[in-house]
């Protein structure tokens, strides 16, 4: 047998929400000061639940205040969130804070930053691209060029190949490389990476802790994607926006840039998917406008930092969705609960049913943070899988061996790549355990935080579940052990962009 080594106890890890957060002005779950309506609150919240919202992290402020938040279990309030394509606002600001700065102009052609990147050709409608372009969507591109771009070493190189039909400003696409290459141009203009220029621009005055982002293969930052960050550091850059460029009084981005930012500069309406009436609604500068003079910067399965600048409001969100139509159905609630609500008066007005009130919410939000279903009964299977080993057939992963430890309470899957995946996976059958893995974020592998859990769905079938939570990412292995000699294993994730799901047979195997 094996000596395992027993992983981090997750309940000194903050599991159960009740971590300290470092937060001062929005320490408080329900803000005292009555401003929102609290039965608006609750309505809320309860359609949340009942539409079955995968929602990780919620922050809603009004005026500075939080006035409702919660994190469902085991994501954590000091753990970043991998923002996807909400990381394009955080671009735009620094774009902004660049010209500020007089480093780099809006009408600057884009060509004039990569002399040493340009096709053999330059074609007119290239030479036309601007900083203001790419900012706005409105390149000239007539396809998503992104898988185009993201197969090349070089990316600069291939965005500034691509075929450009259409007279940049006349047509909105959207493009991740398009803001790929806003980050490499404040590289260029800068000399040093984005996160370093943005550190004692942006994150410092913040109060935001050196943030992760990820890079392209050349070493640029992605500015398009892969930045993560924690919820209050999304709720804090809302209210930057809010407060037009300033924070706590400091400024950080002109007005004027956050005004040009937060309004219509190209016309998205065509491209929006049906129903998704917060997507058709103008575009901004990596800033989506919505209806009511709100604007929202969001991200892949439901990243989202909403601003309704009238109603002094800002949400903070992290989730799951497996569609961002689900993403429009949040926006719904938020508009039918909150945005339309702003001057209701509270329809209990005594400061006793105003406390009832509040606790009332308070029970709301307990039960949307009870989490994911990641404890589930240990049968009463007594064989045990010490020492057995499996081959595995071709799947898309690449994955070639399992390989099972068991001691007590205790169970280790060893998994063989060949590669640097090569990982050893505990799991305890009492209860989830916090570990490290290797595993996809945006762009590629990282080394991240996982939480794992064990259990017998029957006497023949292991369910393994790990969520991931610097993602949205929770991955199920299912194994049907067929008598001593073989196996069904299932991979499945509940979100994906480009990980594959599959089943696969084993055979027992000597370790």
């Amino acid at each position: 047998m094996k000596q395992i080594d027993r992983p981090r106890d997750l309940s000194h890890n903050g599991y159960n929400g009740e971590g300290d957060d470092g937060m001062t002005s929005f320490r408080s779950t329900i803000s005292q000061q009555r401003q929102l309506p609290a039965n608006a609150l609750i309505a809320l919240v309860d359609d949340i639940a009942e539409h079955q919202l995968a929602i990780n992290s919620f922050m809603l402020l009004q005026n500075g205040d939080c006035m409702l938040q919660w994190h469902r279990n085991p994501y954590r309030s000091d753990c970043p969130q991998l923002l996807f394509s909400l990381s394009k606002s955080i671009t735009s600001i620094a774009v902004g804070i660049a010209w500020d700065r007089g480093l780099l102009d809006l009408d600057d052609a884009v060509i004039s930053f990569f002399p040493d990147k340009l096709p053999t050709t330059v074609t007119p409608n290239l030479a036309r691209m601007t900083v203001r372009h790419l900012l706005s969507m409105t390149a000239g591109h007539e396809d998503n060029i992104y898988a185009a771009v993201a197969k090349e070493q070089d990316w600069a190189s291939a965005f500034l190949s691509q075929h450009v039909p259409h007279g940049p400003g006349t047509r909105y696409r959207y493009s991740t490389h398009s803001t790929y290459m806003l980050a490499a141009i404040i590289e260029r203009v800068t000399g040093i990476g984005l996160v370093d220029f943005l550190m004692p621009a942006l994150f410092e005055p913040l109060a935001i802790p050196r943030p992760s982002w990820e890079k392209c293969p050349m070493g640029i930052t992605a500015g398009g994607m892969g930045l993560s960050l924690t919820t209050e550091s999304i709720a804090k850059f809302g209210l930057l926006l809010l407060n037009n460029g300033l924070y706590e009084g400091k400024r950080i981005v002109s007005e004027t840039y956050i005004r040009m930012a937060t309004s219509e500069q190209s016309d998205n309406r065509a491209e929006a998917a049906p129903g998704r009436v917060d997507s058709a609604q103008g575009y901004g500068y990596q800033i989506h406008l919505c209806r009511k003079e709100c604007y929202r910067g969001d991200g892949s399965f439901g990243q989202l930092c909403f601003v309704a600048p009238n109603e002094q409001i800002v949400i903070a969100a992290t989730a799951s969705f497996t569609s961002m139509n689900e993403l429009q159905s949040l926006l719904n609630l938020i508009y039918e609960h909150i945005i339309d609500r702003i001057d209701e008066e509270g329809s209990l007005s005594h400061d006793d049913d105003q406390v009832l009130l509040q606790r009332v919410l308070l029970q709301r939000v307990a039960q949307l943070s009870e989490g994911i279903d990641i404890n589930k009964p240990y049968s009463d299977r007594t064989a045990s899988l010490d020492g057995a080993a499996y081959t595995l057939s071709g799947n898309p992963h690449g994955l070639r061996q399992i390989r099972f430890f068991e001691q007590d309470d205790l169970l280790e899957m060893q998994m063989v790549y060949g590669d640097e995946r090569n990982n050893v996976l505990p799991f305890s059958w009492i209860e989830p355990i916090a570990v490290y893995d290797v595993f996809n974020k945006d762009l590629s592998l990282h080394r991240q935080e996982v939480i794992t859990s064990a259990s017998w769905l029957d006497s023949r079938t292991l369910e393994l579940k790990l969520v991931y939570i610097e993602t949205p990412y929770v991955v199920t292995y299912k194994i049907v052990f067929i008598e001593d000699s073989a196996i069904h294993f299932q991979f499945s994730i509940n979100v994906s962009l480009n990980i594959p799901e599959y089943r696969v047979e084993g055979i027992r195997t000597s370790l």
